[in-house]
């Protein structure tokens, strides 16, 4: 054990000795010399936490339960073991950070309604852009993000339902809420049949068009994201041999390798080896993966109906 004035000088010294405090306090927990110093990391502890602790008397990384510990040996500044560098105080303020990217188009005729939406929409965080037409809609730069529209019924020049029927006609698979002041039940059906996301009659409920809102922008983020993967696998698939593609759709039937290697007219041995190339090319580990992927890319005719 460490002698009491040893302790002592430890405990009032400059920052660079503070480093033979750990194994001070390993060998000496009940020492009540060693109290000041303990009181003294623990509220640095409760000063990091809280954010509340002065540059340099801490490093950026955060105390976790399980850490030791430690003084630098040149600086003092007491850290923990365990610790991420550079996380600083992302996790007191992750609440602050925003999420993924999205944009709501409001198209209406009505520029106080399109401001009152967008003032709305906006106080949950969400981007907008408005527009008095479709016209105005259509010759404005897409954005490059999931994308909701919110569209008024009926307007000047084209109607909503109208460019609706045009969506769907050129399968631009675009999320839509219709709002409108005179609405009626064969109108409200009509849109809902060609996939609207809803269909809200002034007045509505703000939460109403907050919740129908994110749905719309949930469901073109899966769609983007799915695009995205049909066309990753396409990439993949153009770097397969004739032979190794014959092999892939016919693993997606369920053959075996001899079924395979018979109805190709080449050994057994032959077939493993393209399988292994095409399945390291298409980086698919299952035939689970196998069939999914053959699914997307709809290379089978029959198994283009699996959910």
């Amino acid at each position: 054990m460490l002698p009491s004035a040893q302790l002592e000088e430890l405990s009032q010294s400059t920052p660079g000795r503070r480093s033979e405090l750990r194994p001070a306090v390993r060998r000496n927990p009940p020492n009540p010399t060693l109290r000041p110093v303990l009181n003294r990391i623990s509220e640095l502890v409760h000063r990091r936490r809280s954010g509340r602790a002065a540059i340099g008397e801490l490093t950026r990384g955060p105390f976790r339960a399980g850490g030791v510990l430690r003084a630098s040996r040149t600086t003092g500044v007491i850290t923990n073991e365990r610790r991420t560098p550079q996380w600083g105080n992302l996790k007191r303020d992750q609440h602050l950070q925003p999420g993924p990217k999205s944009s709501v188009a409001i198209v209406d005729d009505d520029p106080d309604f399109r401001v009152s939406v967008a003032g709305l929409l906006r106080s949950v965080g969400l981007d907008t852009l408005s527009f008095a037409s479709v016209e105005e809609y259509l010759g404005s730069e897409p954005p490059d993000c999931p994308t909701c529209l919110v569209l008024d019924v009926r307007m000047p020049g084209q109607s909503g339902l109208d460019f609706q029927r045009d969506l769907v006609a050129a399968n631009a698979e675009l999320p839509i809420i219709f709002i409108t002041g005179h609405g009626d039940i064969p109108m409200s059906v009509q849109a809902m049949k060609r996939g609207a996301i809803e269909f809200l009659t002034k007045p509505f409920r703000d939460q109403d068009l907050v919740d129908a809102v994110k749905l719309g922008l949930a469901r073109d983020r899966a769609r983007r994201e799915e695009n995205e993967s049909v066309i990753e696998l396409r990439a993949r698939l153009a770097a397969l041999t004739p032979r190794e593609l014959s092999v892939l759709t016919a693993a997606a039937r369920g053959q075996l390798n001899k079924q395979i290697a018979a109805d190709m007219g080449i050994t057994e041995s032959t077939v493993k080896v393209h399988r292994a190339n095409m399945m390291r090319k298409m980086r698919l580990a299952s035939f689970a993966e196998v069939c999914r992927a053959v699914h997307k890319l709809k290379l089978l005719p029959e198994l283009r109906e699996l959910p």
